[in-house]
């Protein structure tokens, strides 16, 4: 069974940001005692890809984000946390920013990093620096899916007497990667397979030309004893031939839906059918014609497993390859009834009702 997918799956994208900037808006003459307070903002590009399912706070040190250093003596470093923690206060600006609407897919912010130091530039200055990284992941019954990663720095310079609003600079922050996000998935919504909601599956059947040692299966193409270019095997039966079936796929993603196209392969090698030279007759090649038909016929009933289905984008090919295993073994196990129920071809009886059936399963299959 050979696969071909369409477009790969891409790993998880990171994007990088450095902004540099300066507000003296938000300077504050006071010490920030804390805790730092987001300010509510709401994003400025309409959102109908998301909503933010759930925030988790996944910084390898919890600590409290923000390192900064006092408008006066004493210089000693002091720590400030944001109001009610960084996820549930992420949550709650999201909430804002974006209003829920769960009829859309829920994605999940992993916070990786939030910190914001500061350090003396010189008498008068201090530099302060902000790291943020979001995790984006796609919520799934059977675990999150993680779609791109948000990196990002921003630096300020404030006047050593004033305090810096940081409540605004880390709102204006988590604003930009909402932003960024909703951006990368609008881009990636029609295309990205691990953003679609459907799946469509399109059937052919394959055929070679010209024809070489593979004989596809075809209504208009019946067995010939020519066909049979193998040496005989033992001495039990006249003839024998080993059909099988498999299938290519390609996939594509298409405006959210994940196109698979299969061609089905119902195939009968030339080199792994044999005759003995007393066994060539009429009915020995119907007998033989009939195993090959019962490969045509459980191919057809994988097909209409399938398309009775509700298969899910995320694990499409999963369904795909179970049910070929299950189709597989029935094939293989009506291959064995219908030998043991005509003895190889020697019950004509049971040859003539075996004959039946399956030309009438034909006519529903083909």
């Amino acid at each position: 069974m050979n696969k071909v997918m369409g477009r790969p799956i891409p790993a998880v994208v990171v994007a990088f940001l450095c902004v540099i900037i300066f507000f003296p808006s938000i300077l504050n003459a006071q010490k920030i005692n804390g805790p730092i307070v987001l300010t509510n903002r709401q994003l400025t590009e309409k959102v109908k890809e998301f909503y933010i399912a759930g925030v988790n706070d996944d910084r390898a040190e919890r600590n409290a984000i923000a390192i900064l250093l006092p408008t006066a003596a004493p210089y000693d470093k002091y720590k400030i946390d944001v109001k009610d923690g960084a996820a549930v206060a992420l949550k709650r600006f999201a909430d804002y920013a974006i209003q829920p609407n769960k009829t859309l897919r829920p994605v999940n912010i992993r916070i990786k990093k939030l910190k914001i130091t500061e350090e003396p530039i010189n008498n008068n200055q201090v530099g302060g620096k902000l790291e943020i990284e979001l995790l984006f992941e796609l919520k799934k019954d059977f675990g999150p899916v993680k779609l791109v990663s948000y990196p990002a720095t921003t630096t300020y310079t404030r006047n050593a007497a004033q305090q810096y609003d940081l409540g605004v600079l880390l709102s204006r922050a988590l604003e930009g990667g909402l932003n960024w996000f909703n951006n990368w998935i609008n881009r990636e919504a029609d295309t990205n397979i691990k953003l679609a909601k459907s799946v469509k599956l399109i059937f052919t059947d394959y055929t070679e030309q010209p024809e070489g040692d593979t004989i596809y299966y075809s209504p208009k193409r019946p067995l010939t004893w020519d066909d049979f270019k193998d040496k005989p095997y033992g001495n039990k039966y006249v003839a024998e031939v080993l059909p099988g079936f498999g299938y290519t796929e390609q996939a594509e993603v298409v405006q959210s839906v994940v196109v698979v196209r299969i061609s089905m392969r119902v195939f009968l090698p030339k080199s792994a059918a044999w005759v003995r030279y007393e066994g060539r007759n009429d009915y020995a090649l119907t007998h033989e014609q009939r195993h090959f038909d019962i490969a045509k016929i459980v191919a057809r009933h994988f097909q209409q497993a399938l398309l009775a289905m509700k298969i899910p984008a995320d694990n499409y090919d999963g369904y795909i390859n179970v049910q070929y295993l299950d189709s597989y073994r029935e094939m293989n196990q009506l291959q064995d009834e219908y030998d043991k129920e005509t003895g190889h071809g020697m019950n004509g009886a049971a040859q003539a009702r075996w004959n039946e059936m399956i030309e009438k399963d034909l006519k529903e299959v083909l």
